[in-house]
């Protein structure tokens, strides 16, 4: 018997990978969920290019035309309802950015919008205050392939933000060019500043660590689950990746290759934002900017996709990729 659901999609073009989620709407005893059907990611790595030279090149641009082609398909064939396509650091980088989103609308009218990490911060910031305990103040660090956003609760209260163009691919680049942190603009400096500052004047106790190194970290680390991972336990799992080889680190760590040689140089931004606050442990929920996509969808439409028969419900839904229970 087939039993139809609205489904809602959200396509995030990151710096390392593209990610796709199609997630169905559920109703039940007055409560909403968004349940993930279908996740696809692939590592087109726009960032790689577009942080060495500037912008993307044609052979990656038509690479990244039709794989946003078959997305498409797969939307029709789920019948979603509604999608959302945001693109980050390296897509707001790149000279040729707007040119390449103005011919994936014209050649499959999909609109793509180049947001900057205010925006970015704004939709993960939907999904996290979900995972925050009354009267604590955390820091909330989201490591991205080109830059990082810090965002401070206080409260289950945003009371500051900053996102910093230093993220895992731009650190690893970095780290290969042989340059120095002095040698990065003043960038890292500044982004250290701003952390402890903030992390002393709303007395930052815990972390939050969003993006998928440290949800890789997390899952390979020694932290029982659903509990937070220390901070030695991610230096002691970073000290014991860098002495792999890349070879080593796919075909015995079983890293997939684009997380390979990044996660490292990611993992060495989350753990300098934990000395920076202070903090010796990090709470590691798996959500991010795809699950902030649904969730503005989901209010976007909020009208369209409530039953009638239940017209008090708030529009808010829970993040799950689990079953109802």
């Amino acid at each position: 018997m087939e039993y139809q659901l609205t489904k809602l999609a959200a396509i995030d073009i990151g710096s390392n990978a593209v990610r796709c989620q199609i997630s169905a709407v559920l109703f039940f005893n007055g409560r909403y969920r968004l349940k993930r059907v279908e996740y696809v990611r692939y590592p087109l790595r726009l960032g790689a290019d577009v942080f060495a030279t500037g912008e993307i090149p044609p052979r990656k641009a038509d690479k990244f035309v039709k794989f946003l082609h078959a997305l498409k398909l797969l939307m029709e064939v789920h019948e979603v309802s509604h999608c959302l396509i945001c693109a980050t650091s390296a897509m707001r980088t790149a000279r040729n950015g707007a040119a390449i989103a103005a011919r994936i609308k014209q050649e499959l009218d999909m609109d793509v919008q180049v947001i900057d990490g205010q925006a970015e911060a704004l939709y993960i910031n939907r999904v996290i205050e979900h995972v925050l305990e009354d009267n604590r103040h955390y820091l909330h660090i989201d490591v991205g392939g080109g830059s990082t956003e810090f965002n401070i609760y206080h409260d289950r209260r945003k009371v500051a933000a900053q996102s910093f163009e230093i993220g895992s691919i731009r650190r690893m680049q970095q780290e290969e060019s042989g340059r120095t942190v002095e040698e990065m603009n003043g960038l890292w400096q500044r982004m250290e500043a701003w952390v402890r500052e903030n992390a002393r004047r709303y007395h930052v106790t815990r972390a939050i660590g969003t993006g998928g190194n440290i949800n890789k970290l997390y899952s390979m680390s020694s932290a029982a689950p659903n509990k937070p991972v220390t901070k030695r336990q991610i230096q002691a799992l970073l000290e014991r990746l860098s002495g792999l080889s890349m070879n080593e680190r796919v075909n015995i760590a079983l890293l997939n290759p684009d997380r390979a040689d990044v996660i490292v140089p990611a993992g060495h931004i989350y753990l300098a934002a934990m000395d920076w606050a202070n903090v010796n442990s990090m709470i590691v929920p798996d959500i991010g900017l795809k699950d902030g996509m649904l969730q503005a969808l989901f209010e976007q439409y909020f009208d369209e996709i409530s039953p009638t028969v239940h017209p008090n419900i708030l529009p808010v839904a829970d993040v799950e990729n689990g079953p109802l229970v």
